[in-house]
């Protein structure tokens, strides 16, 4: 894990993901990329690891299941950039984020969700 010092800078707040996304997170302070491409994620992350910023990143479902190494490796890490990911606007009932799986091992069986 990777640990850095807190000299006073912000978490930024940025989302990355569908269009029609982006003016909410807007509004709500986060920094926002409509419909990018992976090199656009992978250069956004490369300037958060260089400038040692901490971050907290929504990606879009797209996005967030990219082939991109260097998500990988955040992810992995873990650290001061914490991401994470909101479900296809398409397919609402059809999400599943890693996170389910580390749950699913911590408690053991099956997770099952409902609405209320």
């Amino acid at each position: 894990m990777i640990h850095i010092e807190d000299n006073n800078h912000p978490t930024r707040m940025l989302f990355m993901g569908e269009a029609a996304l982006t003016d909410g997170f807007k509004l709500i302070g986060f920094e926002t990329w409509a419909d990018p491409s992976q090199k656009t994620l992978d250069d956004e992350l490369t300037r958060l690891l260089r400038n040692r910023e901490k971050a907290f990143i929504i990606l879009g479902h797209k996005l967030a299941n990219c082939d991109s190494a260097l998500l990988r490796k955040i992810r992995a890490e873990g650290g001061y950039i914490v991401i994470t990911q909101v479900p296809s606007l398409a397919e609402p009932d059809n999400f599943h984020c890693e996170i389910d799986d580390r749950l699913q091992q911590l408690i053991g069986g099956e997770l099952e969700f409902t609405r209320e």
